[in-house]
């Protein structure tokens, strides 16, 4: 195994993504732009509903996995920690890892079902999600090779973990291995859902610090309960060395505690699809951070990853169009 710039934690999802309109998400009693979780039988009602809707692909998904597969294909070496089912979809999934260099392990693999999400995009672009987590929802400590943890230079953590309390203790452990080992660590917040249902799985995952925490605007607000974006960064700042907070269109605040606060601007594309893009973002950062370019390169390069993700469907691109934007 090649010793890991970035290993990642995360639930590992495979995405199933149909076009819908503002109506069936009112009428599906969904919140447009979260992340809400269900059990299997209700997924698959919701897929009933869904008989007459544009079905646009399946994709192999979850949060810290597209952060990972962006920063392996942008040159990075990784390792992605998660658990998969022993089905059909887990052989999909590790094999679509695979593809862009991502390392896993067979300890990865246990009996159940792998996790499913069901994406709506709705025409402004906007993705909601109706997750089943599966076996993923007891990722524990058995399915982490922390051996590869040891030799990285970044631990990277979802925020989705927050609702599982056996990924909040592999977690835990996970962080006292790589304080041991000198290890970075990162995480993102992932979604507001999170913020506002778990928050309190959250707060431990980021127990006391990261070097780097992503969110967007409504999560850093929500997570703060401040109303002005300038009291969340400080506040944001207690818990972490810098700040990378995602503002769509219009790019990207950046905070640090050791140099002033600053704003990269966004591309200007067509947004058809916003699954994966903060994802996209933090993966194109932390590849910057790990070449040693600036937070401001970092922040560009994310910029640019997240713009093209989000002008067509799907939350990642191909291996080609990675290394093109290089």
């Amino acid at each position: 195994m090649t010793a890991p710039a970035l290993f990642s934690l995360g639930n590992a999802l495979v995405d199933q993504e149909f076009l819908v309109d503002d109506e069936f998400l009112g009428h599906a009693e969904l919140n447009k732009g979260t992340m809400q979780l269900c059990d299997a039988a209700q997924q698959a009602k919701l897929v009933e509903y869904l008989a007459e809707a544009e079905h646009k692909g399946q994709a192999s998904g979850g949060s810290a996995a597209n952060t990972t597969v962006a920063f392996s294909a942008l040159g990075g070496t990784s390792f992605y920690a998660c658990r998969v089912g022993n089905d059909d979809l887990a052989s999909f999934y590790l094999k679509d890892l695979a593809s862009v260099g991502v390392q896993t392990d067979e300890k990865s693999k246990s009996a159940g079902q792998t996790g499913t999400c069901i994406v709506l995009i709705t025409p402004d672009g906007e993705r909601t999600m109706y997750t089943h987590l599966g076996i993923t929802a007891e990722l524990s400590a058995d399915q982490i090779h922390f051996d590869a943890l040891k030799s990285a230079e970044w631990l990277y953590i979802e925020g989705y973990l927050a609702t599982s309390p056996s990924a909040i203790e592999a977690v835990k452990l996970s962080r006292d291995i790589a304080k041991k080992h000198q290890v970075k660590m990162a995480i993102s917040l992932s979604d507001p859902a999170m913020v506002q249902y778990a928050k309190a799985g959250l707060d431990a995952l980021i127990d006391d610090g990261v070097d780097v925490l992503f969110c967007n605007e409504q999560e850093a607000l929500m997570f703060t309960s401040t109303s002005h974006l300038d009291d969340a960064v400080q506040a944001l700042l207690e818990r972490a060395e810098t700040v990378a907070i995602t503002l769509g269109s219009k790019g990207a605040l950046i905070a640090s505690r050791e140099q002033e606060t600053f704003t990269v601007q966004g591309q200007a594309v067509q947004a058809v699809d916003t699954n994966g893009a903060g994802d996209a973002f933090a993966g194109g950062f932390l590849s910057a951070l790990v070449k040693g370019q600036s937070l401001q390169e970092a922040a560009t390069l994310g910029n640019l990853v997240a713009s093209k993700v989000v002008s067509q469907f799907g939350p990642r691109l191909s291996l080609e169009q990675y290394q093109a934007l290089l």
